[in-house]
């Protein structure tokens, strides 16, 4: 019999969901996408997580079955009331998407195994903890640098989930020193770091360009504001890397997401910046590497909290 489990993952742009089997395998016709955005209303986002749960269930083989479901979800989370606050869907404040699932699954698996929410970074490092590049390694992190800067923990050889679920929230710690009232959101690691936010200080530099791919063709051109763009995110990137390494004593981190590869070199260059700024040579020794997943390691993540569901911590 084949096992499957459901796997939903919530984001700022989009909503997917999918049928996953236990060796990481998604089943192709199980996988639908939805818009999500910052102006969707509530209700729209509701509908748009029934859409793809009804379609990745009406698409179970005959005699297959769901071993349980796992959503990972942008944050904040809180796993005590199954609700999320996702930072870029202000719609959704304490919504309550674990009883949302709970009740949709219901309706088609009447004695449906629980629903396991957790922050999608978290879920991500357990995916690259179970099939990804981070496998066999028992003190990882895995980061995700795209629209946003995500990110989860593996350690001791468990999934590090933290007091309310929001453990590995690496785009939101503090990478440079506040002036006097300014806020902690334009000194975080997801505000020098990101795409979009590596763009904006770019043309607050003067640089003509609007997206990612222009400022990658820049860099790759010799462009000297692109290169001190894709500098500056790396930077970020590595000061972050190394705070936490020196704090949790890791081994491997496995960097993904559109951003991370603007440049060949984005890599080599946060390597760098962790050789610089470590100040224990225990921090020095972190591996940097790819991420070993593909577009489906939110869906492969969420699926992660039913197949390796005694990773979690």
């Amino acid at each position: 019999m084949s096992v499957f489990a459901l796997a939903i993952d919530v984001g700022g742009t989009k909503v997917e969901a999918a049928l996953v089997d236990d060796r990481g395998v998604l089943l192709p016709s199980s996988r639908d996408r939805r818009p999500t955005g910052h102006g969707s209303s509530s209700d729209e986002l509701a509908e748009a997580v029934r859409a793809v749960t009804a379609h990745a269930l009406a698409a179970l083989p005959e005699g297959a079955r769901v071993a349980g479901t796992g959503i990972g979800s942008a944050g904040p989370v809180d796993l005590h009331h199954g609700t999320v606050s996702p930072i870029n869907l202000p719609a959704w404040r304490e919504f309550p998407l674990r009883e949302l699932v709970e009740g949709l699954v219901a309706e088609t698996i009447p004695d449906a195994e629980p629903v396991t929410l957790r922050l999608d970074g978290v879920s991500l490092a357990l995916a690259e903890h179970w099939v990804g590049a981070t496998q066999g390694v028992d003190n990882a992190l895995a980061i995700t640098v795209s629209t946003g800067v995500g990110g989860g923990l593996i350690v001791n050889g468990r999934l590090l989930s933290g007091g309310t679920g929001n453990a590995g929230h690496i785009g939101q710690i503090q990478i440079a020193s506040r002036t006097p009232g300014q806020t902690s959101e334009s000194v975080t690691l997801e505000v020098l770091a990101s795409g979009p936010h590596t763009v904006a200080w770019a043309q607050d530099q003067g640089w003509s360009g609007t997206r990612g791919e222009d400022l990658a063709a820049g860099y790759a051109a010799g462009d000297d504001l692109a290169i001190a763009a894709v500098k500056r995110s790396a930077t970020a990137l590595g000061e972050a890397i190394t705070s936490v390494t020196t704090l949790l004593d890791l081994d491997v981190v496995a960097v993904g997401g559109g951003f991370s590869r603007v440049s060949p070199d984005y890599l080599d260059l946060v390597r760098a910046v962790i050789d610089e700024a470590a100040y224990n040579t225990y921090a020095k020794r972190i591996q940097v590497v790819t991420s070993g997943l593909s577009d489906e390691s939110p869906l492969i993540g969420a699926a992660a909290l039913v197949h390796q569901a005694h990773l979690l911590g």
